[in-house]
């Protein structure tokens, strides 16, 4: 009872790790899925604490050896292996970064890339699917976010 307590007391007095998308992505044309056409099998599923379970970034379904593309703009500052994983990360000029997993990366570290390019191609090991991940600062947000744009209309009463 002690642990449940203490977990609620530090669910309300720390910040959560996940915040909604904020206005510096700019949606739309500046950006476009790794892996364009491909359908979503896992959802953004953010814990409510950095020390809880979640999925932090979605993932599309796609076969082994697919091409991975830049979703967006910017320098690659990660291509290789982390941990047992090939993973590839961007940081874009908007202060995001966007990683990819797991990928055979065809890039560098230090590599320049637009959206679209091709940065790697997927390897198996990930349910046939590539974890796409999205982070501003220590908030991990949805990519999907990148790709759609929400409009705000009034409608009369």
């Amino acid at each position: 009872m002690r642990i449940a307590a203490l977990a609620g007391l530090l669910a309300l007095l720390l910040p959560p790790t996940t915040t909604p998308a904020p206005r510096l992505l700019a949606p739309g044309s500046s950006w476009q899925s790794p892996i364009p056409g491909a359908p979503v099998v896992r959802p953004f599923d953010p814990p409510p604490q950095p020390w809880l379970p979640g999925h932090r970034g979605v993932d599309l379904a796609a076969r082994e050896s697919t091409t991975v593309h830049a979703a967006g703009s910017g320098d690659v500052v990660f291509a290789g292996f982390l941990a047992t994983r090939s993973l590839i990360s961007i940081a874009h000029p908007n202060g995001t970064r966007t990683t990819y997993e797991p990928v055979h990366p065809l890039v560098a570290v230090g590599d320049r890339v637009a959206t679209g390019d091709p940065i790697g191609r997927l390897l198996p090991g990930h349910n046939n699917a590539l974890h796409w991940g999205l982070k501003h600062g220590d908030n991990y947000l949805d990519p999907l976010a990148l790709l759609t744009s929400t409009r705000v209309r009034l409608l009369p009463t």
